[in-house]
Order: structure tokens, then C-alpha cells, then sequence
């Protein structure tokens, strides 16, 4: 399994509008596209001094099915308009981790 993550950050005012973009339109497209190997997404949020920060960690099986979902160029972030225009920065490449072991405590 594969591990995509990704970051970006909005300032605070922007915080809940982002989560909102987030949470009801970019996920609920990438769930619709009920892509083969996609497994879940999980979302991360930290508030800092001056900003915010969100962590997006999306599970698949391969780096194959990741392809599938943004093309041969896999790191790079897909950031709908939607997003970038509460976001204040991002990153443009997604980082990706083979998932070795998961545990239960």
C-alpha cells in the first residue's frame, strides 16, 4: 500500500472554509471517480501562530493506481480552483511512502 500526503495551509480566517471546500466537494469528486485501488483519505489539521496547516494522506494499493488518479507524473498535487483560493500556500508535489506496517494500540 501506498501512502500519499500532501500539505497546505490557509490563514486562520480561512481555516473552516477550506475544511469546507475540503470535506464537501474535492473529497466527495476524488470518492466519485470509484477509482480502482483507491482505499480511503484521512485529513490532518494544526493551527499555528499565523496559519493553519492540513495534511491530506490518501491510501492505494499501488503507485500504478495512483498514476490512474493524476497521470504519469504522480507527485504531482492535484489542487482543485475550489482549494486554491482559500488555500495561502501548498505544496505542488504530493509525497509518496510504501505503508509497511499498520498496529492497534
Amino acid at each position: 500500500m501506498i501512502a500519499r500526503i500532501w500539505h497546505g495551509w490557509t490563514t486562520p480566517e480561512n481555516a473552516n472554509a477550506y475544511y469546507k471546500v475540503l470535506t464537501e466537494q474535492v473529497i466527495p469528486q476524488i470518492e466519485s471517480y470509484k477509482m480502482e485501488g483507491y482505499r480511503k483519505i484521512e485529513v490532518l489539521r494544526r493551527k499555528h501562530s499565523n496559519e493553519t496547516e492540513f495534511i491530506t494522506i490518501m491510501y492505494f494499493d499501488s503507485l500504478e493506481h495512483i498514476k490512474q488518479f493524476v497521470g504519469d507524473d504522480y507527485e504531482v498535487a492535484h489542487v482543485p480552483e475550489a482549494a486554491q483560493k482559500v488555500l495561502k500556500r501548498w505544496d505542488e508535489r504530493s509525497q509518496h511512502y510504501e505503508v509497511k506496517d499498520s498496529f492497534r494500540y
